[in-house]
């Protein structure tokens, strides 16, 4: 290292979460400019960035110092007392030693505190694992500058004794230089201290970004993490001279103390040591009782297939079965994987034996015989042609990786089974990073700079919001016209948008990854530092997925699918209703019913079939065997949509299939002559060429990558083949050719026929259990009301009645009931699954509510508050007890007041001031309920679809049928039967906005998918970019228009594109009636009457324009005749005051006049 240099020992990256702003390649990148030999990476309490950072910065040229800052607490935690931090010390590795206690001590600052409380460590926690580790004092935010900033020098000099005692030549007093007074006091003590005590100085900067016009955005990212604005004073902040400066400008600062600059060179030289990647260690499969893995693996795989074959029909002679077994034992043993075998089956057959549902396989793995042997897997790999080296290859060795799906309720279970087994230690799930996203980061930065919100949140709407592709703030600028005009035209905008990208993708939070799990085979700690989630008592690793392996750690998948735990609920649902406990795994593959189904295309619901494409692509397909099924979920993925039209033709005869060549019929037979599958791409060069399987591997990943040299080898190699095996060298290159096209979209068929399995059996669920089906899935989604409303559509559409919330029918969840789905009462919004099930297990215990004073008094007001009655009303849950949701909505306080009065005597067990026993309802006072008119039919909807979602009893559209009717308007259902009869290329449809959601096109411009529904169900319509541009303002969810649509039919696919809309409401002087007739049962009715039309503007002597409708009443006289009376004046009438009038109590009904 070159005299004159300088090290940054202080560097932070954004694992620093919502702290550091320079990115490790920015680091890297920085080095190399400025020259600097060295780098030492110093986050706060963590080592998340470590082999990242020794990876990138080493491959950069440059030395990586692997260090942290850790928060230090002076003495240990007292009974009843917390000690907070101190400040800090900076560690950093010198050696192997140094930097695995470095691990441990990361690993003590998250794991030996309190889930609530800031990561830290103990001063005497340092001094024990001080080995191998460089100390530095810590700079401004030191322990020595708190406690010399706080007037308590002689403390600092205690803890500077116990340092130098410890770490003596170790240890380094820093000095930090960026104009702060703190550090102008702490240095005239510091100094001073370190010649006395003949200590080295060191200088640092400790830089947070990069350069100096990047501290705006640094400080708004200081801004969120504190929850704090940009104008406020009193809040942790660092200077614009806490940037990455050059050695020059650190020379230049530290002029009177050279030395303080040279000894990072000096610290740099003495650390020689950086983590680097390595092999996977696998972890030992315990209790082996003196055999080997091996050979406990092949005494277990061996009993397995025995078992397997009793229970299906092979499909080839067991001497197959069996070779094929004794070839992937030999490979599993030779590469070293037996106890990986061993430890999955071990937690699998675990779940299983606890009834824990589990997947059938994913990935590659289900190709293997062993797997399935060992019940890992569900498939026989010989029935289906799977191909064992697609998931070990011979030739190429590499971890083998199942990937295991479990009902996501009881996913826990086995991950703490496996916690047990293998030792607390030596498990643990892995971390993983939220970032800071575009519409995110907008909001965030406009929060701490106080642009008010509505500005911002257009601004952040302006952003496309797509989860599966989610768009850059960068890309939203460079499309969106919109956000560049208001960049341009305000400064406020522009300075948000500036810091907003500086700011994107730059780490927020840490958390634990939704499926994977780390088995070693020591003690964790001695590999990688753990981390802490406060939401999960396991720890997790402080690299994430991406480096995890390479730190040696071999990765297991624990995947939460939901999926399985619909199955399994819809399977209590079959049995609470008809005590039958139905076995998926004997449902045969060949049932008519199921395959009806899936060719009709009603999968909404059917695992991986669900997707409007997929539905349409079923309807084409028309599955009638598994082996169908198999290929949907191939082909229906990225790639050639031809090769989709080109099966169907095939399947149904109306072309010839082409199977290239005779020999390769049998492979390609089972899809038509279409490649679709990877193992087919394999098996070609296998029976062309010669290709081993395992080269076959080789070819088929080679043809994926596309590498021209690559393929040029492996073309010559193709052709060699099939000239041996006489095969004409043009047909071997046309096939060659064309098998190369389709490997880059070929499809794992191991994946896709472990996932056929799930989609099946969900189709045979909803086939044959449809009440059942659909109430799992409301069930797993109760949450999500756009999924609750798309379930409730497709519920009515198969004719299961879906039964509104009721306190006295419902369960918290929701539940089956005499051949319907009753809504649970969990999934109204904002009532709580827990509340809600305290309200059930008081009503299990007291019987039935048999009106609101009773239903107050057995409710526990720790739970249910004003808010939630008010949100049952709503949703219509009193309606068995108070039809009135009007009255019982504005009976929310004095419900309250008695439930808190009820609460308090069962508390007491005294008599209460309202007299009787304590908990008994009829000893409490009864106040009247307050009286209210009753909610006409649209408001009581609207308050339905804010409790509930979506609209459950009726729909907004219903007042309005006799003028769509009219008008021409159809509904979905009715169009959809006119499609199937006559050639329908237009039609006008109406509908409430549910979704829009918008995307740019090839040609970057703005198109969106509209989301409509009408009391018959939900429909979707294409925006093209020019109707969209004239109609947007129209298009808000929640909104009413009369589309006019262009239907666009091919093989029983609808399509449907807007090509205009209007307003609903445009719409309301069209509905107005001639007149209406009320009959009325009593003359209470008449105040009632009056009141509803004054509320509607409805005067009737006006004069002034007023409607000309016409209303007249229909009594009975006390001698039995009727008398017809007309009222004043004239009336605008349309179907809102027709709804109004029929909620007024003691009006039988009302009829519509004829014009």
């Amino acid at each position: 290292m070159e005299q004159g240099g300088f090290v940054h020992l202080r560097a932070r990256s954004p694992y620093s979460l919502l702290e550091g702003a320079m990115r490790i390649g920015e680091i890297a990148q920085l080095c190399k400019s400025l020259s600097m030999p060295a780098v030492a990476l110093t986050d706060t309490n963590n080592l998340f960035g470590a082999l990242e950072f020794s990876e990138y910065i080493s491959g950069a040229g440059v030395q990586p110092i692997i260090g942290c800052t850790f928060a230090v607490k002076l003495e240990a935690d007292r009974p009843a007392e917390k000690v907070t931090s101190a400040g800090t010390l900076v560690l950093l590795a010198q050696d192997e030693t140094g930097y695995r206690n470095l691990m441990a001590l990361s690993s003590s600052a998250f794991l030996d505190v309190e889930p609530s409380e800031e990561p830290s460590i103990t001063l005497q926690a340092i001094l024990k694992r001080h080995e191998g580790l460089i100390c530095l004092t810590g700079g401004y935010d030191g322990v020595l500058n708190r406690l010399v900033c706080a007037d308590k020098a002689p403390k600092a000099g205690e803890v500077l004794d116990r340092l130098e005692q410890v770490f003596a030549d170790r240890l380094y007093i820093e000095l930090q230089r960026h104009g702060r007074a703190e550090e102008l006091k702490a240095e005239d003590w510091l100094v001073p201290e370190a010649y006395r005590r003949q200590i080295a100085l060191v200088a640092t900067n400790e830089p947070f970004f990069a350069s100096p016009d990047r501290h705006e955005a640094h400080d708004a990212l200081m801004c969120i993490a504190q929850s704090s604005y940009l104008i406020v004073d009193d809040r942790r902040k660092v200077t614009p001279d806490h940037d990455f400066k050059s050695a020059e400008a650190m020379r230049s600062l530290f002029a009177d103390l050279p030395e303080a600059i040279d000894n990072t060179l000096d610290i740099a030289r003495r650390c020689a040591y950086r983590p680097v990647t390595c092999a996977p260690i696998l972890p030992r499969f315990p209790d082996l009782e003196g055999r080997t893995e091996a050979e406990e693996l092949a005494a277990r795989a061996r009993e397995g297939l025995a078992a397997r074959l009793a229970q299906v029909d092979a499909v080839a002679p067991a001497s197959e079965y069996e070779a094929r077994l004794a070839f992937e034992l030999s490979v599993i043993e030779r590469m070293g994987f037996p106890g990986y075998f061993l430890i999955v089956a071990d937690f699998i057959q675990w779940a299983k034996a606890q009834g824990i549902p589990v997947g059938p396989g994913r990935g590659s793995g289900a190709g293997s015989v062993v797997a399935w042997a060992l019940t890992i897997t569900d498939l026989d790999p010989l029935r289906f042609g799977l191909l064992f080296e697609r998931f070990l290859n011979p030739e190429r060795v590499s971890m083998p990786d199942f990937d295991i799906d479990f009902c996501q309720e009881r996913r826990g279970e086995v991950i703490r089974y496996v916690q047990e087994r293998y030792g607390s230690d030596r498990v643990a799930q892995i971390i993983t990073f939220g970032t800071l996203q575009a519409r995110a980061v907008l909001r965030d930065v406009g929060r701490v700079m106080q642009i008010p919100y509505p500005v911002v949140d257009r601004i952040a709407k302006l952003v496309p919001n797509n989860p599966a592709q989610p768009v850059t703030l960068a890309e939203a600028m460079e499309t969106e016209p919109k956000l560049q005009a208001m960049r341009r035209e305000d400064t406020a905008v522009d300075r948000l948008v500036t810091v907003a990208l500086q700011l994107e993708g730059l780490y927020r939070n840490a958390s634990t990854h939704a499926a994977g799990v780390v088995i070693g085979d020591r003690p964790l700690p001695e590999l990688v530092a753990l981390y802490r989630d406060p939401r999960s008592d396991i720890p997790a690793t402080q690299f994430n997925m991406k480096w995890v392996e390479p730190a040696g750690l071999v990765k297991f998948d624990f995947l939460g699918l939901k999926t399985l735990t619909v199955m399994a609920r819809a399977l209590d649902y079959v049995e609470a209703s008809t005590g039958q406990r139905i076995d998926l795994d004997a449902v045969p593959l060949d049932d008519p019913k199921a395959y009806e189904l899936m060719a009709s295309g009603d999968t909404i619901g059917v695992f991986q079939l669900e997707s409007s494409g997929m539905r349409d692509t079923l309807k084409k397909v028309k599955p009638d065997t598994f082996e169908d099924i198999i290929a949907l979920i191939s082909l229906y993925r990225p790639g050639p949509m031809k090769n989709i039209d080109t099966y169907v033709e095939r399947k149904f005869g109306r072309s010839a299939p082409d199977y290239l060549h005779p020999d390769l019929e049998p492979v390609l037979k089972e899809t038509h002559g279409v490649i679709i599958y990877q193992e087919q791409v394999m098996q070609i060069a296998q029976i062309l060429s010669g290709y081993s399987l395992g080269e076959a591997d080789l070819l088929r990943r080679a043809m994926g990558k596309k590498k021209k040299e690559e393929m040029d080898q492996q073309r010559a190699r193709f052709l060699s083949g099939a000239r041996e095996r006489g095969v004409d060298e043009a047909k071997a290159s046309y096939i060659f050719d064309l098998v190369a096209e389709f490997a880059g979209y070929g499809f794992n068929k191991s994946h896709a026929a472990a996932y056929a399995l799930i989609a099946y059996r969900t189709a045979w669920l909803k086939a044959h259990h449809p009440v059942a089906f659909m109430a799992a899935l409301m069930s797993l989604d109760a949450g999500n009301t756009d999924k609750l409303a798309v379930f409730f559509q497709e519920a009515r559409r198969m004719g299961v009645a879906v039964l509104g919330p009721d306190i006295n029918r419902s369960r918290a969840d929701f539940s089956v009931e005499a051949g319907a789905i009753r809504y649970g009462l969990g999934a109204i919004r904002s009532a709580g699954f827990a509340a809600m099930e305290d309200l059930v297990r008081a009503r299990e215990a007291g019987g039935v509510f048999s009106d609101l004073y009773d239903f107050a008094s057995r409710i526990d007001p720790r739970s249910v508050n004003r808010r939630l009655l008010e949100t049952l009303a709503r949703a219509g849950a009193f309606d068995s007890v108070e039809p009135d949701r009007a009255r019982a909505l504005l009976a929310a306080e004095t419900l309250c007041a008695i439930a808190q009065s009820a609460h308090a005597e069962r508390e007491s067990a005294q008599v209460s001031l309202f007299g009787g026993d304590a908990g008994s309802a009829q000893g409490l006072a009864r106040p009247a309920l307050p009286t209210c008119e009753p909610w006409e039919s649209t408001r009581r909807l609207d308050e339905e679809l804010a409790a509930i979602g979506f609209y459950l009893s009726g729909h907004p559209l219903d007042a309005y049928g006799e003028v769509l009717a009219r008008r021409g308007v159809t509904s979905w259902s009715a169009l959809l039967d006119r499609v199937k009869d006559e050639n329908v290329k237009a039609a006008r449809l109406a509908g409430i906005v549910r979704r829009r959601q918008e995307k740019l096109s090839r040609r970057n411009e703005r198109f969106a998918f509209l989301t409509l529904s009408d009391a018959s169900g939900e429909f979707e319509a294409l925006v093209p970019p020019k109707v969209l541009a004239q109609t947007r303002d129209l298009l808000e969810p929640g909104e009413g228009i009369v589309a006019t649509l262009r239907v666009e039919e091919n093989d029983e696919q609808i399509r449907l594109i807007l090509d205009g809309c209007e307003p609903l409401s445009g719409l309301l002087k069209e509905a107005a009636l001639p007149g209406l007739t009320l009959l009325l049962e009593s003359p209470d009715a008449l105040d009632g009457i009056r009141e509803r039309l004054a509320r509607a503007g409805n005067g009737g002597n006006s004069g002034n324009g007023a409607g000309r409708g016409v209303i007249m009443l229909d009594m009975a006289l006390g001698d039995g005749s009727r008398a017809r009376i007309r009222l004043p004046g004239g009336h605008t009438i349309d179907p809102a005051l027709r709804s109004a009038l029929k909620q007024v109590a003691g009006v039988a009904a009302v009829e519509a006049m004829s014009a």
